[in-house]
């Protein structure tokens, strides 16, 4: 296992990054390369520390790591939206877009920091002589200071989407509603590249694209202002990441000879944030909120139960979608007991069926309308979205839980090849194969010890796993590794 995911992480990189996918996804991603980052540590931590720094080198002045870096040797209409469709230099000038490379305008969830820290401690030696982390912080920061001042959109201390892509679940069914406003681009006005590599019924439908193309079309013709848009959602997973990287930040600080104290607390804030407008008691579970919403939404926004969302804790109105994403924040340190709980109890039952009715715990309620097993985040199982719950549920005691889930991980990953995402049943593959983020968590589940809590970074939680590279196995597999890339490249 070890081997054929190193051979996905090899084959997929492409020098300075490692490319998701080389058919469906040829450029570099946000979210994917900290994730892949993470698995990569096991390898190489040279290489997991140039993945993190080519993809920051493309940052924005404002802060923004945006969520694509084109590679300029792939052709155009390899993937869409292409570098010719989002325009980062000229329609990015005022936000700092960069000169030198072309990006989306767009951003990911914030891994980084926490994906940052991972890599520094699997060889702090290595970390300290290249000065990794004194380059890497000052962006991190500037990063997280985008998210929480230029996009905290509802006023509650949270941080807000501008576009379903952002969140990282691109098609999930939480989006359908505040989407519904959403004139979209004619069919004629762009070609979907991703029905070239995949299957019409796992994709979204024209009618989805179609408002995704119109959202991006007016973020970038408003020059990528924040807060002009028709679309902003509070979600629990992106915030969740925030604040697991606030917490990781304050561990940077403190290695960098600084005081992480108020980075924990500005975490600890956030976690009492997230819980003042995204938790449902009577639901068991967080939902997404839709800040934009507006009083003829009303209908749209009624419960299973017939009660209508909850008003009264600032702007907009909560989603009532049991997506995975309201599962995500169980990896926080400081969630209060009774709501990590209430959580593993949630994912337990009917709606998402952990170590019962599904193999993986899938991207969306069970017993939905609008669950789909195969199609694009509306009910497929995502080896990312279980990882983490993986690692919130050993956070919270819940180890018998957490090897379940690995395990079923661990097999589901080799039988389908490394797929992109799975059907939560059967674990068939769907989507790409050779999928990087797939093969680099896999690599992180074989290394780290059972029961190591890669996310308890605060104190009195600090037992971050540490890289397995002490073996010859291990230190022999790294060598190859580094000098195994095309062209005889060392990292």
């Amino acid at each position: 296992m070890h081997l054929r995911a190193a051979r996905v992480l090899n084959d997929n990189w492409t020098g300075t990054s490692t490319v998701p996918s080389r058919g469906l996804y040829p450029h570099q991603w946000s979210w994917d390369s900290a994730f892949i980052a993470i698995g990569l540590r096991h390898l190489s931590p040279l290489r997991a520390q140039t993945e993190l720094e080519t993809l920051l080198g493309a940052q924005w002045g404002d802060g923004r790591v945006p969520h694509i870096v084109f590679n300029p040797s792939v052709p155009l209409d390899a993937y869409f939206p292409s570098p010719d469709f989002w325009r980062s230099s000229t329609a990015g000038h005022a936000a700092g877009a960069p000169r030198n490379v072309q990006t989306s305008g767009i951003v990911q969830p914030p891994v980084h920091a926490l994906a940052a820290w991972l890599v520094h401690q699997a060889d702090p030696g290595l970390s300290r002589a290249r000065a990794f982390l004194p380059r890497v912080y000052p962006r991190l920061a500037a990063w997280h200071r985008y998210l929480l001042h230029r996009r905290d959109l509802g006023g509650g201390g949270l941080a807000s989407v501008v576009h379903p892509w952002e969140q990282g679940m691109d098609n999930s069914p939480c989006w359908d509603a505040p989407l519904s406003r959403i004139t979209p681009a004619p069919a004629r006005s762009f070609r979907r590249a991703d029905l070239d590599h995949g299957a019409a019924e796992d994709r979204p439908t024209d009618l989805d694209y179609g408002r995704y193309v119109r959202l991006a079309t007016d973020y970038r013709d408003g020059g990528y202002a924040d807060g002009a848009g028709e679309f902003a959602v509070e979600d629990p997973a992106f915030n969740a990441l925030l604040i697991a990287s606030e917490h990781a930040l304050a561990h940077i600080a403190q290695e960098l000879g600084a005081t992480g104290t108020a980075r924990h607390a500005r975490a600890e804030r956030l976690t009492a944030a997230l819980v003042d407008r995204l938790w449902d008691p009577a639901e068991g579970m967080f939902f997404c909120r839709d800040v934009y919403a507006r009083p003829d939404d009303r209908d749209v926004y009624a419960r299973p139960d017939g009660r209508g969302a909850e008003r009264g804790r600032g702007a907009g109105e909560l989603i009532p979608e049991r997506s995975v994403a309201g599962l995500i924040p169980l990896l926080l340190p400081t969630l209060p007991s009774d709501i990590a709980a209430t959580l593993v109890r949630t994912a337990s039952g009917p709606h998402f069926g952990l170590g019962d009715a599904t193999r993986l715990v899938p991207s969306y309620d069970l017993t939905g309308d609008a669950f789909d097993p195969h199609r694009y985040w509306r009910g497929p199982a995502w080896f990312n979205t279980n990882w983490l719950l993986e690692r919130g549920l050993r956070l919270h005691g819940e180890q018998v839980r957490a090897d379940g889930l690995r395990a079923a991980l661990l097999d589901t990953a080799g039988e389908s090849a490394f797929a992109e995402y799975v059907d939560p049943y059967t674990g068939e593959a769907c989507g790409a194969l050779g999928f990087s983020w797939t093969a680099a968590l896999t690599l992180d589940l074989l290394h780290a010890p059972e029961g190591a809590d890669q996310f308890a970074s605060h104190p009195g939680h600090d037992t971050f796993d540490k890289a397995h590279r002490a073996s010859t196995f291990g230190n022999a597999l790294a060598y190859a590794f580094e000098t195994g890339a095309k062209g005889g490249d060392r990292g």
